[in-house]
Formats: structure tokens, sequence, C-alpha cells
């Protein structure tokens, strides 16, 4: 009897997890450790097994359980370590040693080679078995592990990891920011707090009913107060308002899911100001956010007449596709291989 890492793709439908354990328990196994991980065509579930069976009966077993793109490896007993307990040594090694960031990243994702690239080798190839991780404008660590492909998740956790080598963001900027749209006009972004409360409502009021069928499916001609409290609940979401002239003029909100490592965003921006680049700028901290909590993962849910919002999604990389209400269209932006830029 062996120790198998098993990785198989699945639909996002209930009951499958247990059928793929249950294909697992017929063949003798023994279920040792287990992730759940998402990624751009459904869900990656991650196995670590002893079970006597073959690499080969096994992946067979699964597919028949319903997995896709099913791989088998060999581990080791090293591998069965608590995971969290293994990347908080690994996350203390770096901050007395962050020159070693290469070496402790290969460790982090079990990878087969850690390098540092630069310039126009960072590009990414078209290999799912290579991870580039921006670490500053001109300079990444190009990871590659040949059995098993990297996966979104694993690219947001690379990222995370990343920024502990990295100075401090200024404490200023979490708080209130200052953004120069095209035409030079400046607006002020500070988190939402229960202090906007009036605000936010005047802007509701100001908002044409189109604009607020757009980001409530329904013409909302005012925020309830629950609906107001949960935006503001730092632990379901962190959201953002854009003021002028003591005025709130957009409302930006990132709102944590059931799904891991998935994040949904929308945004609220009064008329006067649609098209100015206003909710591009809050579009890209909205993203930022999720990038610095670790999601690997951005979802967007939108009326499929909403043009505006479709063109700022695609502009920024997310892919549409209709759901199974043809006037409802989703947007995922994959965001894990995003990293915060420092100066080399």
């Amino acid at each position: 009897m062996g120790f198998l890492r098993i990785r198989t793709t699945v639909d996002e439908r209930p009951g499958r997890l247990a059928s793929l354990a249950a294909a697992l328990a017929e063949k003798g196994g023994n279920i040792l450790g287990l992730s759940v991980q998402p990624d751009t065509d459904g869900t990656v579930d991650e196995f670590v097994a002893e079970i006597p069976a073959g690499p080969e009966a096994v992946r067979e077993a699964l597919e028949a359980a319903g997995g896709r793109r099913v791989q088998v490896v060999p581990a080791t007993a090293h591998e069965l370590t608590d995971e969290p307990t293994r990347v908080l040594l690994l996350a203390s090694r770096l901050r007395t040693t962050p020159w070693r960031l290469p070496e402790l990243l290969k460790e982090l994702l079990r990878a087969d080679d850690a390098r540092w690239v630069y310039g126009s080798d960072m590009s990414d190839l078209p290999d799912p078995t290579l991870l580039t991780v921006p670490v500053a404008p001109r300079r990444a660590i190009r990871l590659r592990r040949a059995e098993l492909p990297f996966t979104l998740t694993e690219a947001a956790r690379a990222a995370s990891f990343v920024r502990l080598a990295q100075p401090p963001a200024d404490p200023a900027g979490s708080t209130e920011r200052a953004v120069k749209l095209p035409d030079g006009t400046e607006t002020q972004v500070r988190p939402l707090t229960r202090l906007y409360r009036e605000a936010v409502r005047d802007l509701h009021d100001r908002c044409s009913p189109g604009t607020r069928r757009f980001r409530y499916f329904t013409s909302m001609p005012a925020l309830p107060d629950r609906v107001f409290d949960r935006l503001c609940d730092r632990t379901r979401g962190h959201s953002l308002v854009a003021g002028y002239d003591g005025q709130v003029i957009a409302l930006a909100n990132l709102m944590f899911t059931p799904d891991p490592g998935i994040a949904e965003m929308a945004f609220l921006v009064e008329d006067r100001w649609q098209g100015m680049g206003l909710g591009t700028a809050l579009a890209r901290m909205i993203i930022a956010e999720a990038r610095d909590l670790g999601f690997a993962e951005v979802k967007a849910t939108l009326l499929s007449d909403n043009a505006r919002m479709r063109r700022l999604l695609l502009s920024l990389g997310a892919t549409l596709s209709y759901t199974e209400d043809p006037g409802v269209v989703e947007a995922r932006l994959a965001i894990g291989v995003m990293a915060a830029a420092s100066p080399s």
C-alpha cells in the first residue's frame, strides 16, 4: 500500500465529492488529506490517500465517478503534514530570510523548479505546468511542476506569499485614496461605513431607475437598511464609496461568497459620473482588494443589456458566459496571478 496525490476537476453539483470518495473507498483507499480549489471550468478536488490500487486503476475509477482531467502521482508521508502549519512555518522562514523567496515558493507549491525571470522573459507562457509570479514591474519568479498543472488557487497562494517579502503598504492608503480621473477631476475613495448611510441614500435618489436596475436587477428606489448594514459588515465583504464635493457619487462592493476562493463585485455609479473612468478605477481597487485578501477569482453578475458594464469587465480581462436566465450574464476574472508591484 502506498501514498498517492490525486487531483480531479468536477462540476459544481451536490454529491460529486461523495461520489469520488466512494470510488476511492471501493479501491481500498484511505483519504488522509483533502483540499478544494476553484479553477476556470469547475472545482479541483485534491486528495492524498493511502491506497493499494495503482495510479491507472485509481484514475479510471474516478473518471467513472464523474471526475475530469484526473491526475494521479506518487506521494510521500512528508506530504501528510498539517497544511496550515506547514505554510505558517514557511512564512516565518520568509520573514527572516526574504532573499530565499524562490526556494521557499518552490517548497510552498511543491514545484520542481523556481527561478528568477526578468523583463520580456516574464510574459506568461501557454503551459499550465509553468507559473509566473510577479514580484516587481520587471522581475518575477517562474515555477515549474511537470506532473500537476498549477491551479488558480495556487497562483493566489503564491501571490500572497510573495507579498510577505515586500515592503508594507502605506497604512494611509487603506483608509482614503485620491483618484484622479482622465479629465483631471479628483475624487476621494474611502471604505464604506455606517456614517455614509444618508449619503448613500442620496446617491440612490439621484440615480436613474435604469442605473439602479443595472445594479440591483430591479428599480430599487432606496437601499434597505438591512442591505446597507450587510455591505458595511467587514466579515461579509469590503465596500468603497467615492466622493466629490461633499456627495457620495459611487458605491463599489466586494462580497464574499460560499464558493472557496471566489468573491463577487458590483458597482453603482451616479449617472452624471458614468463614462468618466470612475467605474474602471473602482473596479481595479476592488480587484486589488480581493487579491490582497487571497481570492483566486472575482465574478460579477449583470443584465445582458448592461453594455457599459460588459465593456468594463472585458477591458479588465474577464470572460463572459450566459447563465440559465438568458437575460443574465456572468463574468469571471482570474486574479491569482496578479501581484502588487513594488520597486525592483
